[in-house]
Formats: structure tokens, C-alpha cells, sequence
């Protein structure tokens, strides 16, 4: 696996940065002003910005990320540089070997999070999340793996209507780039939507964890902050976005977004191919194994061992049911694949400490994967 030149990382990095800085100056006008408030033993910040109609209250984020609050601290200084992010984009793309995503898709994303969708803590999922981490990683990642025609994004339920602040109607946002775009009715709840479709068949999809009963399954759920659309709960979905991390997507002068940590993408991606049954399951399965594959030999490329290890490990913890998904999926990687993700998986758990065959890590060729030991007690 070919690593990317450290220069091209150190550019990523100050591109990111200076995106940040940029969404900043383009959704805080200079005559509001930041304030901390408390929420449940907590403090968040919070932008007050006066109008006509009195003081309008956003949510920021967090105070205790670092990287906001010195944003905060810094804002009467900060200066957009659109043209030479730009540059910065073009390098990456074109010299760098870094991934960027589809035109269309791109817009997408930069229409949502113009209108606030990851300042409002959602997570972009699914391929186009994929296509980030070779900048996140530091490698190339096969441009094959990358083609979708939809746009996945998640938010936590309890975080949506904690944070008492909405992003413009989602229909608005997306009919304002391609009028085009249509609510698709959910299956079960004909009044309610979950995702929208344009006229070339361009699905973009909101998401929410199911941690509750197996009712809430197939029941669109309610959600205050994502400008009146619903999100179709899917088990496992916590795992994923639980601590998701900030990057950049490289488009136009690039845009910062919240993706899962690649380390919960690829064990997440066994477990969902895991339960792809269909034909159609069966192509999707084989794209979430090749991805899950790539990114298991990533982390072992960049001695990112004990990341792997502890995310596999907190999915194992999860249950029975967590277990026989991961060793199904497992089943369905190619012997050499499955060999290789092992031995990652047996290095890392011996730097942070735990038993690799109590966790079904096995590095010869005979029972790889098999969930033959009772789990450890869970740690979640």
C-alpha cells in the first residue's frame, strides 16, 4: 500500500484548518458575539447574532474542543482564503493522490453544511465518508471502491434535540442546487420523509442509531435540529458515529465535515455485510468487505495497530449478536485478507493489553475469525 508524501499530509492538514476557519467567517457574521452556556452540567458555545426580530441564538459546539474554542478565541482575526485553498485542493487532487469526490456530490455536501448540517454535530456516512480517509490515513485507497450516486448523512437523536437550533428546511437547501430534488415518503409512514431524489435518481439519505427496542425499527424518527426531515433508525449506527473526526472533503476550496473514525468505518463495514442477503445485498456486501479490507491493511500500513484493536475490540463487547455479525463478516474477506487483518488485530491487542484468542483473534489458517470464546465483560 503506497503511502502519500508527508508534504501532501502537512497540506491536508493546513487546508483542513483554514476550511474551518473559512465556515467560521461565512456562518458568524462579525456584529454577533460567541457565549458559553451550560446545558446539563456542560458548556457549549453559542452565537448571538441581533436582527430585526431580537437576538437569534445558534448552536456552536462543545467549549471543551480545543480546536473550536481557539476558533472562538480568534474570530475577529480570522480572514477567508477561497483562491488559495482552491490551489491547495487542486495539489492535493491532481499531485498528491488524495481523493475527491464527485462534482454533484460535492455540491451536496457543500450546500448542507453551508446551511449549518455539521456545525450541528451530523456525520457524513457511507462511500462518500470512505473517499476521505486517504488523506485521513496517509495512503491510496482504490478509486474503485468509491463510486456511489448517494450522499448518507447521521446524527444522534439525543444530540438533535439537545442542541435547540435547526438547519433551514433540507427540501430548500437541496430543490436551491438542483430543482429537481423531491421527498421520497417513507414505506411505513407515507407523511413522513427520510431522504430526498432527484430526476437522475441522486438519494440522499438522513440516518439515527436505533438503541431501543426493535419496534423503533422501519419507524422514521423525529429530528428537531435537521430542518423538519426525519431519519430512518438502523442498529449498529451508534458504534459508528460515536466520536466521529473532523476533515476535510477536497472540493472546490474544500469543506469541513465530520466522518467516523476510520477504525470504526472498516468494523462496522463487517458487521453490515453480515446482514446483506438480496442480490442487490450480495454487490453491496462485496463493496463493504473490499472497503473494510482496504482500510485493515491501511491501519497496518500506518502502525495504526492498538486503534483497530480497541475499536474491535468495543464492537465485540457489544454482544452475541455484535459477534456473529463480525465473524460472518469476516467469513466473507479473502484468506489472505482475513490473515493479514488478524495479525494487525493481535499486534495491537498486545499493546493495549488484551488476550487476542479471548476477542476470536486467530493468526493461522484454520478457524480465523470463529467466535469460540465467551466474551470479556462489556466495557461500553
Amino acid at each position: 500500500m503506497r503511502e502519500i508524501d508527508l508534504m501532501y499530509q502537512t497540506m491536508l492538514a493546513e487546508l483542513g484548518q483554514r476550511s474551518l476557519d473559512g465556515s467560521f467567517v461565512a456562518e458568524f457574521p462579525l456584529e454577533g458575539r460567541f457565549v458559553s452556556v451550560p446545558v446539563k452540567g456542560k458548556e457549549y458555545w453559542y452565537f448571538d447574532h441581533p436582527g430585526q426580530d431580537g437576538v437569534k441564538r445558534s448552536y456552536v459546539g462543545p467549549k471543551n474542543d480545543e480546536e473550536l474554542t481557539k476558533r472562538v478565541t480568534d474570530f475577529g482575526a480570522i480572514k477567508d482564503d477561497l483562491r488559495n485553498r482552491r490551489r491547495m485542493v487542486a495539489t492535493l487532487t491532481r499531485e498528491g493522490g488524495m481523493n475527491a469526490p464527485p462534482r454533484f456530490t460535492g455540491d451536496v455536501i457543500e450546500a448542507l453544511a453551508n446551511a449549518g448540517l455539521f456545525r450541528l454535530r451530523a456525520v457524513l456516512v457511507g462511500t462518500v465518508a470512505f473517499q476521505t480517509y486517504s488523506g485521513v490515513l496517509g495512503v491510496r485507497l482504490p478509486a474503485s471502491l468509491m463510486q456511489t450516486s448517494d450522499a448518507d448523512f447521521a446524527q444522534f437523536h439525543s444530540i438533535s434535540a439537545a442542541v435547540n437550533d435547526s438547519i433551514p428546511p433540507i427540501g430548500e437547501v437541496l430543490e436551491k442546487l438542483d430543482p429537481t430534488f423531491r421527498e421520497v415518503p417513507h414505506l411505513n409512514h407515507p407523511t413522513r420523509s427520510t431522504q430526498f431524489v432527484n430526476a437522475k435518481n441522486y438519494k440522499v439519505e438522513f440516518l439515527t442509531p436505533n438503541t431501543g427496542s426493535d419496534d423503533n425499527q422501519h419507524k422514521p424518527a423525529d429530528m428537531p435540529a435537521l430542518g423538519g426531515i426525519s431519519a430512518e433508525p438502523l442498529r449498529f449506527l451508534d458504534y459508528l458515529i460515536y466520536n466521529p473526526i473532523r476533515t476535510v472533503i477536497l472540493h472546490k476550496s474544500g469543506i469541513t465535515v465530520n466522518v467516523p473514525a476510520p477504525e470504526r468505518y472498516a468494523v462496522h463495514k463487517l458487521i453490515v455485510a453480515s446482514r446483506e442477503n438480496d442480490d442487490n445485498g450480495v454487490l453491496k456486501r462485496d463493496k463493504d468487505v473490499q472497503q473494510a479490507s482496504h482500510l485493515f491493511e491501511a491501519m497496518g500500513a500506518t502502525r495504526r495497530h492498538s486503534d483497530l484493536a480497541l475499536a474491535y475490540c468495543e464492537a465485540w463487547e457489544g454482544g452475541q449478536s455484535w459477534r456473529d455479525a463480525i465473524a460472518r463478516g469476516l467469513s466473507f474477506m479473502r484468506p489472505d485478507r482475513r490473515l493479514q487483518l488478524m495479525s494487525v488485530l493481535a499486534e495491537g491487542m498486545a499493546e493495549i493489553g488484551e488476550d487476542a484468542v479471548h476477542y476470536g483473534v486467530q493468526t493461522d489458517h484454520d478457524g480465523v475469525g470463529e467466535v469460540s470464546t465467551p466474551a470479556p465483560k462489556s466495557r461500553r
